[in-house]
């Protein structure tokens, strides 16, 4: 299986992108991030076309998240099991907000148990959408605990953008980013209670940094200065990372007009 997660910044955008990028790569299954569309306004068609399933979840404008596979789609969730909200009037993640963003959306495809993510992003260290992306980071790693719990051979792929570079390998200058998220010690503890779990960053083997990034912001030549952040992952379960024969940052679809800020990420299993 070729499984591969990109945050494409707006699917209808990019449809022709993503489309181009599953025939050249040959993606079995690809998760989606930032599609930022409703589920009425997704371009089922296309990937129909191209012998896809798809799976989708957006609420409007903002996040979205899908997977498309080849290979079998079954038992979508469009949650996770006690997924925190944020309530923006009361500025505070809440277990019981009344609208649970559209960040998660999990498939089983071909064997795999699939989980797109769009993590939130934090905003600034004293925002409450700081602590929403820890509590939210919190209940997908409990989750995450228990289903190897239950079962250790579970084969079970979290990916997606994650905004988080764990380590200072994984992000152009981390002094520019001191008391700033994405690099803070309580996101990068998040990101190792994964590993801690079990849970494989199935990249850094065949992909040791420094300078390997997965996100360019747009602004400042910052991708041809070479100038960017790995925040994009696909985490493996210990039975799937176990399969895993390669993995590759694919730099080529940061290239060019009409680009997004993230480039994907591919990993290969012999599941």
């Amino acid at each position: 299986m070729r499984l591969a997660t990109w945050n494409v910044n707006s699917i209808r955008s990019r449809l022709d992108r993503v489309a181009e990028f599953l025939d050249r790569q040959d993606i079995d299954v690809l998760a989606i991030q930032e599609t930022k569309c409703r589920d009425d306004q997704f371009p089922f068609e296309r990937f129909d076309e191209l012998g896809y399933e798809v799976a989708h979840l957006g609420i409007n404008q903002w996040n979205g998240v899908a997977i498309a596979s080849r290979v079998g789609l079954t038992e979508v969730e469009l949650a996770f099991p006690n997924q925190p909200g944020f309530d923006k009037e009361a500025g505070a993640s809440l277990i019981s907000a009344p609208v649970v963003e559209s960040r998660a959306l999990g498939a089983t495809c071909g064997g795999v148990r699939v989980w797109s993510l769009y993590v939130p992003n934090g905003r600034a260290l004293a925002d409450p959408h700081y602590t929403y992306k820890l509590e939210w980071l919190a209940a997908l790693r409990d989750n995450g605990a228990r289903w190897l719990a239950e079962d250790p051979e579970a084969k079970i792929a979290l990916v997606g953008d994650w905004n988080i570079a764990p380590t200072d390998d994984d992000v152009w200058a981390p002094e520019l980013f001191v008391h700033k998220t994405h690099t803070s010690q309580p996101e990068r503890d998040a990101f190792q209670s994964f590993l801690d779990t079990g849970f494989a960053d199935v990249m850094r083997p065949y992909a040791p940094g420094p300078g390997v990034y997965t996100y360019w912001d747009y602004t400042q030549l910052r991708f041809p200065r070479k100038e960017g952040m790995r925040i994009d992952f696909i985490l493996a379960s210990p039975a799937l990372a176990r399969t895993a024969t390669d993995a590759v940052v694919d730099r080529e679809e940061r290239k060019g007009k009409g680009a997004s800020d993230h480039a994907p990420v591919i990993a290969d299993f012999t599941v």
